[in-house]
């Protein structure tokens, strides 16, 4: 059996597809890749379906022992890797020979990186995905040492690119959003929300959520003590909770709130929220 071992697990490493969608009826989110796209990009270049699952590694630290020949390919955030402690290049396919040594060093700039191996991460599926939800524990534990991750049978041959072009890292992330369904709860929220100045991603974000520090959300004085029955979430949901602080939901989030929501963030831009680290400026603009 092709395989790859976990040595060692770094931060957080999870093993992600697309999701689980269709399931918020009773509960259950979609879950997958925080940064779809890099998600789709490294499997893209190992010829595997843009669905297959694949590795989410948190700021870096995992190391993988190849059990067989496999073909992988590193995308998503920056940063040093190596391959029996010879450096290689991320957004390339990269052939690991039987005993090979794979690690993904700490991440430079952004915040995850997605390991795709050709054939995809064969575990068990749950509701017909093998993402791993945080929230609702469901879906591959975090990966720990020790582990053997089953690599699923060879796509048929289809052509595969030696590199990707990928565009320069930003300075600041820029996030469109749109107006959400209780923009009218804030008397200038949307103005306030896309203010030059900006916010900052605090130490509390997760997959779940951003969490972050800026310019507070006021409510409008007629909505102050206004109540709000449970209401569904997507991604990209910007809540304002009681402290006047947005919350921007991530790929975790809970299928449904009590806050009033201000925006939504448009869904080509959650890829890039996906790679903010904690103290990482962005800036709100409203979207065209």
């Amino acid at each position: 059996m092709t395989a790859l071992e976990v040595l060692a697990p770094g931060m957080l490493a999870l093993v992600q597809d697309l999701g689980r969608p269709g399931w918020a009826h009773v509960g259950v989110g979609r879950s997958g890749a925080a940064d779809g796209g890099a998600l789709r990009l490294a499997n893209r270049l190992v010829a595997n379906p843009e669905s297959a699952a694949g590795i989410e590694v948190l700021l870096g630290g995992l190391r993988l022992r190849a059990r067989g020949p496999v073909t992988v390919a590193l995308a998503g955030a920056e940063g040093p890797a190596e391959l029996d402690g010879r450096p290689i290049g991320r957004d390339a396919v990269i052939e690991v020979p039987d005993g090979g040594e794979l690690v993904v060093g700490n991440a430079t700039r952004g915040l995850r990186t997605y390991v795709a191996v050709r054939g995809g991460v064969a575990l068990p599926a749950a509701l017909g995905s093998r993402s791993a939800d945080r929230l609702a524990g469901l879906g591959p534990a975090p990966l720990a040492a020790g582990d053997v991750i089953p690599v699923g049978p060879a796509p048929d041959e289809l052509p595969m690119v030696d590199l990707a072009p990928v565009p320069p890292w930003p300075d600041e992330v820029v996030v469109p959003v749109l107006p959400g369904p209780h923009a009218d709860w804030f008397a200038d929220g949307l103005a306030v929300l896309t203010a030059r100045g900006g916010y900052q991603t605090t130490p509390a974000s997760d997959r779940v959520a951003l969490r972050l520090d800026g310019p507070v959300v006021e409510r409008r004085p007629d909505a102050l003590g206004r109540g709000l029955p449970p209401i569904g979430l997507v991604p990209g949901a910007v809540q304002i909770p009681p402290n006047g602080l947005p919350v921007v939901f991530g790929a975790d989030h809970p299928v449904t709130g009590g806050y009033p929501v201000l925006a939504v963030v448009r869904s080509s831009a959650l890829g890039s929220l996906a790679q903010i680290r904690p103290g990482d400026p962005l800036r709100f603009v409203a979207s065209r």
